[in-house]
């Protein structure tokens, strides 16, 4: 059995907790988020 993790739902799943832990951090969080997947957009995901 294999089991695969893509980055970009881990990433939002994490942002998300941390959101319900601190909301002051909301504005961090969304902007390394977006900052993320720009990366992750342009450099490919490798699959």
């Amino acid at each position: 059995m294999n089991i695969t993790l893509s980055l970009a739902p881990l990433v939002s799943l994490i942002a998300g907790i941390l959101i319900l832990v601190k909301p002051r951090l909301l504005n961090y969080i969304v902007a390394g988020y977006l900052i993320l997947l720009g990366i992750i957009g342009l450099l490919g995901t490798g699959a």
